[in-house]
Order: structure tokens, then C-alpha cells, then sequence
């Protein structure tokens, strides 16, 4: 994206609000047609896919340990299913068709159930031709809320995607053409900021959730207009706050911020020829009240401590243009095999702790998403280091993680460029 094609920017009172559902007996999604002003205000409208009539779909509201029940109706032309990313959930819950789930077909209703573990910042979104499906928008934030909360003034969810528009509003419909498919994959011209709410106060202290929401765009997003430190990363929170500096999010990541309001806020994506404004959040006001103090790690999350690995695997990333040989039979692929096979990638006991070495031999990077789990990345010096559910391996780099394999099914194991996961990057693991 550059300058001569970014077709638009967010003008500074362009706030795109999400509508909220808090959790109660069934939440009920319905995915359909929709309609949204994604260019400014007065050009055209875009033809999009979504959930009750939004996109994105409503901001759910969940707690963790008290089973949440989401009825997902189908209201499309076409099969769909839904995965709740980032989620430790129960196998037949995931919403991945092949693997865990039939599809849904038009016009029939498939209720998830599972119970949340983890406080924190997810997201749910389409799992069938997810290339397409969530490129046209069937996606939404799902916030599972602290027992705790951190003493905020404001919590807000800040979703953040991009789409290839043109001028009259059109959503170009090339989410599978080779050439994507076989470099950074399917790019836009347009990128938004969706808020979940369009105003506070200078001196509020404020709860910020950035989710990267995109199918292929790696975001690197600077905050203006705000002092404070990242808490949490995909939903996991630091052992201790981290200064706020400019953020790298590949598809799926997720961040979330505590900062103190000292100007006008503006969210921007830091390309190679400047920053464009994702969104600006309204400043009006002041807050006399509050009382700026150090601001505190967040409740550490209940996961099983890792042992000594038992097995050591190496997921080599291969193909696209540019990139060496293989005998997959697609453009990308994982040790010379593309897309699911019936043997998988790795069997595990349960309770079995790993160590995974994700190699890039390709010329692009990739972020890789485990479902099911969350793993420690391996720093620099061998330690264990962040705890993610997706990671970004950069082109020619690779990274180690380690994960404590507990929670039984056949879990996907692919790249959330979703571009690339069509385009033979997914594999799968058996937990037994």
C-alpha cells in the first residue's frame, strides 16, 4: 500500500463503533449480508459479509469459568463455521470443518458451548474459505472479562483490519488470485480502525484492545496521544507492564494497553512512506478526578508450568515465490507436505511438554497460530519468554517454542496469513 493507491483514510471524527453483547443464557450470532461505509463519509457504501447486521459482529462479553452457550445461525448462501480464537477450549468447539465440526450449511443453527479459562482479549471469526469469508468481515472481538478489573476509567477494543476497495465502494473479489496467494497474500487498499467507543477525557486512564483482525496484513501501529505500558499479549498477561512503544501485530495478535490520555489519540499504521491514521479516538474534557499511579500487571494467567521437553520438532515453511523447491502439491508447504494429510504433524500425551522450532526458509514471514493452546516463544538466550497463541516468524528467521500439550483433540496448526494457509501452509497435532 503507498500513497498513489490508499484510496482513503479515517477522518478525524470517523469512528466506527461495535455493538456489545453481554453474556447471558445464549448469545446468538447470525452471519449475513451486510452493508458498511469503510470509505469516508459520502463515497459509496461496501457489500461485506457479518454477524447481526454488523461487521465487524458484536463485541461479546464472556466470564471466565461459567460456560458461555453462542447459537451461530447461518443466514449466507454458502456453508460457514466459526473459531473462537485464542480460546482453551473443548476440541468439538473449535469450528474447524474437517477436523472438529460438520459444517453449517444455509439457513441451519450449530450452538457452541465451552467455558473460558483465560481472562482476556480474543476474537472470533469465519474457519471456511477463511481467506475469503473474513476478508469480506465475518469477524468480531470476544473479551472474556477480568474477575479483577484494573482500575480504569474506560475499556476499549480496538479492531483493526484492511480491505481492497474500490473508489465506488466495491469489495474487489480477488482473495485468491495466485500471485497474492504466493507473495504477502491478499492486501488492501483500505485499512480502519473499529472502536468500541468514540470519546473520553484528557487524564483518563484507559484499557485499550488492539486486535489485528486482518487476513494477511502484519500491522505496525504507534498510539499517540497517550503515556502508559502493554499489559497483555494474545490475552496472556506480562508478568509485569511493559513500556508502550510502536507495536508489530501479525494477523490474529492481539495487545492490550493501559495508558493515561494526555492529548489527542490517534492510532496509526507505520508503512515504509509515513503513518496513516487507522482511527482517532475524540478527547473532550478533562478528567480532575483521577489520580495517575503506576500501572499494575494484570492477574496472571492459570496455565500448566512446562517440564523438560520430550520431543523436539521442527516445522520447516516452505514455498511461495522466491522460495526453494518442495513436494507439496501447493505453492506453500510444512516439511515438503501441503494442507491437512491423515497422519499429523505431531502426537502428544497429554500433559506432554514440547519444544517446536518453526524455521522460515521462504521469503516472506508468517505468523503462526496454534489452536486449542498457548505457548511460551523462546527468547534470544534460551529463556522462556512471551505467551502467544500465533507467532511471527520472519522471513529466513526462525524461533523455538515450547508448549505444554493439554488439552486433548486434533488441533489445526497453520498460518494466519490466511492467504498462505489456503495456499497449502496447515497442518494439524494430535493431543491423546
Amino acid at each position: 500500500m503507498n500513497r498513489r493507491h490508499f484510496l482513503a483514510t479515517v477522518s478525524a471524527t470517523a469512528i466506527l463503533p461495535m455493538p456489545t453483547f453481554a453474556a447471558q443464557d445464549t448469545l446468538r450470532l447470525k452471519a449475513e449480508t451486510v452493508t458498511q461505509q469503510i470509505l469516508p463519509d459520502g463515497d459509496g457504501v461496501t457489500s461485506m459479509l457479518g454477524f447481526n447486521g454488523s461487521m465487524p459482529g458484536p463485541e461479546l462479553r464472556v466470564r471466565r469459568g461459567e460456560r458461555v452457550n453462542i447459537e451461530v445461525e447461518n443466514g449466507l448462501d454458502e456453508g460457514t463455521a466459526v473459531h473462537w480464537h485464542g480460546i482453551r477450549l473443548e476440541n468439538q468447539m473449535d469450528g474447524v470443518p474437517m477436523l472438529t465440526q460438520e459444517l453449517i450449511e444455509p439457513s441451519d443453527t450449530k450452538t457452541y458451548s465451552f467455558i473460558p479459562p483465560d481472562e482476556g482479549t480474543y476474537w472470533y471469526h469465519s474457519h471456511y474459505i477463511s481467506h475469503e469469508q473474513v476478508a469480506r468481515g465475518m469477524m468480531g472481538p470476544l473479551i472474556v472479562e477480568d474477575e479483577t478489573p484494573p482500575d480504569v476509567d474506560h475499556d476499549i477494543t480496538v479492531l483493526m483490519a484492511d480491505w481492497e476497495i474500490d473508489k465506488d465502494g466495491t469489495l474487489t473479489d480477488q482473495f485468491s488470485d495466485m500471485h497474492s496467494v504466493a507473495h504477502n497474500g491478499y492486501m488492501g487498499n483500505v485499512a480502519r480502525a473499529f472502536l468500541s467507543q468514540d470519546q473520553v477525557k484528557d487524564g483518563d486512564r484507559v484499557r485499550f484492545r488492539l486486535i489485528n483482525a486482518a487476513t494477511n496484513r502484519i500491522f505496525r501501529v504507534s498510539v499517540r496521544g497517550v503515556r502508559g505500558s502493554v499489559v497483555a499479549l494474545d490475552g496472556m498477561a506480562l508478568p509485569a507492564p511493559r513500556p508502550l512503544e510502536d507495536l508489530v501485530l501479525a494477523p490474529a495478535q492481539r495487545a492490550d494497553l493501559i495508558v493515561d490520555i494526555s492529548g489527542p489519540v490517534r492510532f496509526d499504521m507505520n508503512t515504509r512512506w509515513r503513518r496513516y491514521p487507522l482511527a482517532d479516538l475524540v478527547v473532550s474534557g478533562s478528567n480532575t478526578e483521577r489520580q495517575a499511579g503506576p500501572i499494575m500487571a494484570l492477574a496472571p494467567p492459570n496455565l500448566p508450568k512446562p517440564a523438560e521437553p520430550t520431543q523436539h520438532l521442527t516445522l520447516t515453511m516452505m514455498g511461495g515465490a522466491m522460495g526453494g523447491r518442495h513436494d507439496g502439491d501447493n505453492i506453500w508447504a510444512f516439511n515438503n507436505v501441503s494442507d491437512l494429510q491423515g497422519d499429523p504433524f505431531g502426537s502428544f500425551q497429554i500433559g506432554e511438554t514440547v519444544r517446536i522450532t518453526f524455521a522460515n526458509d521462504t521469503s516472506f514471514p508468517h505468523g503462526i497460530h496454534l489452536h486449542g493452546h498457548h505457548f511460551y516463544e523462546v527468547d534470544q538466550n534460551g529463556a522462556l519468554g512471551d505467551l502467544r497463541d500465533t507467532t511471527l516468524v520472519n522471513a529466513g528467521e526462525s524461533r523455538d517454542i515450547i508448549c505444554v500439550f493439554d488439552n486433548p483433540g486434533r488441533w489445526l496448526l497453520h498460518c494466519h496469513m490466511l492467504s498462505h494457509a489456503v495456499g497449502g501452509m496447515r497442518t494439524w497435532v494430535n493431543v491423546a
